[in-house]
């Protein structure tokens, strides 16, 4: 079943102030020299959902700098322009503003920035809330929408907060804000922006911070001392192991990894919870990225002597998996400066790792470096491992395409189009990663928020169109992320942002089949009951409607793999036209074989 999209007429890219003048000679109010600063900071952009609490600065984004630089990017909920600053950043290296409506809309925005935190991506959050002065305040909505420590919300999971009190306070404070957003580990900031402040009439243009001379600071080198250690433990190592973690997608960066992996001959290992960092078809990694270390991939952890991991996302976790709850006899050489941001309320800096050698330093920094003290020489072939060849399952199950029959049909129809996956689901399996280039795949949300993904997605699409790639942006997501962020897509139809989105909907919050059937085990009870209270369906949920809705095309009812290639074809087509295309994929209830044997592994707390 086809669905076109609305024959509404859509928004241009920009929508165009009417009346007046940009800029206008008349009064000052506190707010334009925000909006001023925000465009000195060179944002092209400003996500928002409306709300009263910052509409001073609204309107100066609007009539004071005619809606460029940055420009108003509407988005139906909080949670979406959250998201779609993060997936701005996922592909720029850079953050986007998104202002957020008082306590409510912070509230509603919560989810989405912890996401950005444990990415650690930069974003600035520009929040607001009544006045201050309760004498200001209009009855009922302004006492409701202020907070006497709005901050607090977001501290656990913020670099930074600040409530300035006056319009010069908060234009070093957005400037702050910015600075150590940007600085690495780069993650959110939130000034929140009393309403009265906004609206105070001023009498002359206060002196702007002078960003020439407010550098943000950049990465330390690596110790000298820790360095030339390391550079001679990876010398000697027989089995010399690298994890590629949180790096560059810089291709510089991209380049020097490969150097330092042949220089060495080190097998590789790369998670799908961040972006690609390596090749995937590089004798260096034998093994496919995936979100848990497979059993097969875990063996170069416990045969490794000697193991560099780059900013790895949870060292520790990963290598206790791969050798069974017990650290690796190899060395461990950690390199990261994640630490700078781990802290008493989130738990998102995992188990402490073994480290022989800790380095606070950048990763990609570290790799430029360790190649430099290696000095030229020839390329060494890392040690043969064994590969079990990959048995992909039938492609219909119980009526339905399989989800490594989604997988492999998505990747080969798409393959002569330079696809840019922006999301990949749980359950996609390793063997469709082929990535050759950072910009193949740019990663996962963070903070396993379901309902990230149409938002990143549309914010990643947004950067790549913005910088003239002819990449397709494409975005496999499941139907629970699907449907709880639907309406983000409205945004890119609005704005006439390119981009394919392929739905694997299995009707269920399937990742919770996997615990229940553990538990069912565990307990002695029947597994057959898994499937309750969890299951989308009776009536299903008519997945291209919505998307159709949003003033996408919606192609529905795909259940083989001939059926999803000329579902491919079609949405490809409306994409390359600038529009946006959404594909219902009905996928049987499972995940492809090998991530499943690992998410059973990980079903229950405490167990591996």
């Amino acid at each position: 079943m086809k669905r076109e999209p609305s024959t509404a007429k859509s928004s241009t890219v920009k929508d165009v102030p009417k009346g007046g003048d940009v800029n206008p000679p008349g009064g000052l109010f506190g707010s334009d020299p925000m909006a001023e600063l925000l465009r000195r900071l060179e944002f092209p952009y400003i996500a928002l959902t409306p709300g009263a609490s910052f509409r001073g600065l609204h309107d100066s984004l609007v009539n004071y700098l005619g809606n460029e630089n940055p420009q108003l990017l509407l988005c139906v909920h909080e949670e979406s322009a959250v998201a779609l600053a993060h997936g701005w950043a996922r592909v720029t290296g850079k953050p986007l503003p998104v202002a957020l409506h008082s306590n409510v809309g912070l509230m509603h925005a919560v989810m989405a920035i912890f996401n950005a935190w444990c990415d650690r991506v930069p974003m600035l959050l520009i929040g607001a809330q009544g006045p201050l002065d309760a004498m200001a305040r209009r009855p009922w909505v302004d006492w409701i929408h202020t907070s006497s420590d709005l901050g607090a919300l977001v501290r656990g999971y913020t670099k930074w907060d600040n409530q300035p009190g006056s319009v010069e306070a908060a234009l070093e404070a957005l400037t702050r804000a910015h600075r150590i957003a940007i600085t690495a580990p780069a993650g959110p900031t939130y000034v929140c922006l009393d309403a009265a402040l906004q609206e105070q009439p001023l009498t002359a243009m206060p002196r702007m911070p002078d960003l020439d001379r407010i550098v943000p600071p950049v990465s330390a080198e690596p110790e000298r001392n820790a360095l030339a250690r390391t550079a001679a433990l990876l010398a000697g190592a027989k089995r010399p192991l690298i994890m590629m973690g949180r790096v560059s997608h810089a291709r510089e960066d991209w380049d020097r990894r490969v150097a330092l992996a042949e220089r060495l001959g080190a097998h590789v290992l790369t998670d799908i919870k961040t972006g690609a960092s390596f090749p995937t078809a590089h004798p260096s990694q034998p093994f496919p990225p995936t979100l848990y270390v497979s059993p097969e991939a875990g063996g170069l952890i416990r045969d490794a002597d000697v193991i560099l991991a780059l900013d790895w996302i949870d060292p520790a976790g990963t290598m206790r998996q791969a050798c069974m709850g017990e650290v690796p006899s190899g060395k461990v050489v950690l390199c990261s400066l994640d630490q700078y941001s781990h802290n008493g309320w989130s738990m998102d800096h995992q188990a402490l790792p073994p480290a022989d050698e800790n380095i606070l330093a950048s990763p990609d920094l570290m790799v430029e470096r360790l190649l430099e003290a290696l000095g030229p020489g020839p390329r060494k072939a890392p040690a043969a491992v064994a590969v079990q060849p990959h048995d992909p399952g039938p492609d219909i199950v119980d009526g339905r395409i399989s989800v490594e029959a989604t997988a492999r049909t998505v990747v080969d129809e798409l393959a002569s189009f330079a696809p840019s996956y922006l999301r990949l689901p749980l359950g996609w399996p390793g063997s469709c990663c082929r990535f050759s280039d950072a910009r193949d795949y740019i990663g996962f949300d963070g903070g396993g928020g379901i309902g990230s993904g149409p938002g990143m997605a549309v914010g990643a699409a947004l950067a790549l169109r913005d910088e003239g790639s002819e990449r397709l942006p494409v975005a496999v997501l499941g139907d629970g992320d699907f449907l709880m962020g639907v309406t983000a897509l409205w945004t890119a139809a609005h704005y006439r942002i390119p981009l394919l989105v392929v739905v694997a909907n299995n009707r269920s919050f399937f990742n919770d089949e996997l615990h229940q059937e553990r538990m069912a085990r565990l307990r002695g009870r029947p597994v057959e009951n898994r499937s309750i209270g969890l299951r989308m369906e009776n009536p299903p949920i008519d997945i291209a409607l919505l998307a159709e809705g949003q003033g996408a095309l919606g192609i529905g009812d795909v259940d083989t793999p001939p059926r999803l290639s000329a579902a491919l074809a079609e949405a490809v087509a409306h994409v390359r036209a600038g529009g946006v295309a959404v594909i219902d994929v009905s996928v049987a209830p499972e995940y492809a074989r090998a991530t499943s044997n690992a998410m059973l592994r990980q079903a229950a707390p405490g167990k591996s």
